[in-house]
C-alpha cells in the first residue's frame, strides 16, 4: 500500500487523491496539516532524505509525497496509475501551496 503525505490545502494533493480514488488505488493518507505529529513525521522524511534536495532548493514543500511499499518516494501520482488509468477532474479550491504561488 502507498503512504500518501499530503494536505487538503494542496491542489496537487487533491488531484492525486481524486486520481487514486477513481482508479481504485489503495493508499494510507496522512494529512501533514492535521496535527503536529503528522507534520513532524513528514518533516523527518523531508529533512533527511536526498530525494527532497531539489524540492527544498526550489522552495517547495514536497507534497504530494508518495511512499511505495519498497520505500521508493515519488511526487507524481500519475506515474503510479498506469496506462489504463481513468483521469478525473479534481475538486477545485485555492491556488497553490508554495510561497511563489506555483507549486507544492
Amino acid at each position: 500500500m502507498i503512504t500518501f503525505y499530503g494536505s487538503p490545502h494542496c491542489p496537487h494533493c487533491r488531484d492525486c487523491k481524486a486520481q487514486f480514488d477513481a482508479n481504485g488505488i489503495e493508499y494510507e493518507y496522512i494529512d501533514i496539516t492535521g496535527s503536529m505529529k503528522t507534520l513532524k513525521q513528514f518533516l523527518k522524511l523531508r529533512d533527511n532524505l536526498p530525494v527532497f534536495e531539489e524540492i527544498k532548493a526550489e522552495g517547495r514543500v514536497g507534497i504530494p509525497c508518495l511512499v511505495k511499499e519498497d520505500g521508493t518516494i515519488v511526487f507524481d501520482c500519475r506515474s503510479l496509475l498506469g496506462d489504463a488509468a481513468e483521469t478525473v477532474a479534481a475538486p477545485v479550491q485555492g491556488q497553490a501551496c508554495s510561497l511563489d504561488g506555483k507549486n507544492c
